[in-house]
């Protein structure tokens, strides 16, 4: 008889929740490495040069590698021969997992659950509950794979009721560049068809907990209609010239998994989730003998780059910046930005909207300053700050306009493509869009040297921060007369593809 212990699942679960925060799996390693010595596009290549550094640094120092340390998603394979040693139920001892692991001394990860999700919208503190999915199995072991998952991917997926005649490497062609780059590419697409629609989803998201094999599939060729589908859907999203980070490019997605399930005759339900850069999946059995191990990767997995902006980046202060010389800035440049800035997300937003629509007077001065998209993690030990990458920043596009309008604000930094909205606002009056690499939280967090809470201390790691910087790298992604580099640099690149496809052909 197998018996399983209460405290091993909470332990394991703790255990591996840790051990994914600040290791990448191997095999996403080696996929992004080997797109980032193809790349011919040099923004690309800058951003995957990055979070491949960012990733090294967080096994080195094993801190986070997104500031997103994500909500937890579990699938469990429970053997129904198995006993237990407790009298906790399943999800309790999950969720007590997920607790001992986010709020680790040594290691704490941001809790980003919040109840209510549209009452109060308060966080639960320590970042459950997990989503939890069951399934009863033969056998006396208990299989877990679990996941946590960025809000930023997680945002970007697409369910459709397709009709049964329909392509689905039509819709994904259709669909995908809708979904922007605030998922965070490269990463992977992972489908779920059939079933009904919730089954879909769930089937695309358990198809992203297994490990990238495409090249393997493409040397030794499909040997069913599903391989050949991850190979014409891969190969379709990679000719869009979307690339790393939305800047074009010849890779978008790494991998693309799919999982099927039978379906009624008049439907075919289709879900898309994408995985980030900081995609972070686990899998382990137990058997009863005790806490899963997890042996952690070698550091000679990781490859040996640099990255240095060079002769090429412009270097700016902050503190004596005028809007003459950033009407100077070129769309794509890259710049180092060191300084002072304020940061700020969603919660923020609001609030501060809301008192100048109430004729209060702002807590922070927002004329001639920057404000970064960031939802940082608490420190430990001696730093200043935890892993503090950018959030999506279509986000807060609906706040731009009254924001730059009434305050005086110059710039914003986030992650990803501004929608038309921003867009237009940031063309009126004058300011700057920056974009910083999503999935390299650690890095950007080395280039800030001071921190404090300066206004909205109830919003966790919402409130609003000062920042000072030294050499934070950034690209100019909306220049002042409203030039987007994530319009222009995948539709070019999406031209160079196509020309390079048709020399080949010739």
């Amino acid at each position: 008889m197998t018996l399983i212990r209460n405290e091993d699942v909470i332990q394991s679960v703790a255990d591996a929740l840790q051990y994914i925060s600040y290791y990448h799996p191997v095999d996403f390693i080696k996929a992004v490495h080997e797109a980032y010595e193809k790349e011919e596009s040099v923004a690309a290549k800058d951003a995957m040069a990055q979070i491949l550094l960012n990733s090294r640094l967080c096994a080195e120092g094993k801190r986070p590698i997104c500031q997103d340390t994500g909500i937890v998603t579990v699938f469990l394979k429970i053997g129904m021969d198995l006993r237990w040693e407790g009298d906790m139920g399943i999800s309790d001892m999950v969720n007590e997992g997920v607790r001992r692991a986010y709020l680790l001394p040594d290691n704490v990860l941001r809790a980003s659950i919040l109840n209510e999700p549209l009452g109060a919208r308060k966080n639960t503190g320590d970042n459950t509950p997990a989503v939890i999915h069951t399934q009863l199995v033969p056998g006396a072991k208990l299989d877990v794979k679990l996941a946590a998952k960025g809000g930023g991917s997680e945002n970007k997926a697409r369910l459709a009721m397709l009709n049964p005649s329909d392509s689905l490497t039509d819709w994904v062609e259709a669909t995908l560049p809708g979904m922007g780059a605030g998922w965070c590419p490269p990463g992977m697409l992972g489908i779920g068809i059939g079933g009904t629609a919730e089954k879909a989803a769930v089937l695309a998201k358990e198809s992203l907990m297994d490990p990238i094999d495409i090249h393997e599939l493409r040397q030794r060729g499909p040997n069913n209609r599903l391989e050949e589908l991850r190979l014409e859907i891969m190969d379709c999203v990679n000719s869009l010239g979307i690339g790393a980070q939305g800047l074009g490019g010849l890779t978008t997605v790494l991998d693309v998994k799919i999982l099927d399930y039978p379906t009624h005759a008049a439907s075919l339900p289709v879900a898309m989730i994408p995985n980030c850069a900081a995609t972070r999946h686990a899998h382990f059995t137990l058997d009863g003998s005790g806490v899963a191990e997890l042996s952690p990767p070698g550091l000679d997995q990781w490859p040996d780059i640099t990255w240095d902006a060079g002769p090429r980046a412009r270097k700016v202060d902050l503190d004596a910046l005028t809007r003459e010389q950033v009407a100077q800035w070129q769309p794509g440049e890259t710049l180092l930005l060191s300084g002072s800035m304020l940061t700020g997300r969603d919660a923020a937003h609001k609030r501060l909207l809301s008192m100048l629509d109430d004729g209060e007077n702002l807590p922070v001065d927002l004329r001639g300053r920057f404000i970064y998209y960031v939802g940082p993690v608490d420190p430990v030990r001696e730093e200043v700050i935890g892993p503090a990458g950018p959030t999506t920043a279509t986000r807060m596009d609906k706040f731009t306009e009254p924001l730059l309008s009434q305050t005086g604000l110059l710039g914003m930094i986030g992650k990803a493509e501004r929608g038309s909205v921003a867009i237009d606002a940031i063309r009126k009056h004058a300011a700057v869009y920056l974009m910083a690499v999503g999935g390299a939280a650690y890095l950007v967090s080395k280039a800030i040297r001071k921190s404090r809470v300066v206004a909205f201390a109830d919003l966790g790691m919402e409130a609003i921060h000062e920042f000072t910087v030294e050499e934070m790298p950034v690209t100019v992604a909306v220049d002042v007369h409203g030039t987007s580099v994530h319009q222009t640099g995948p539709a070019l690149w999406k031209q160079k593809i196509a020309e390079q496809h048709a020399v080949e052909v010739k």
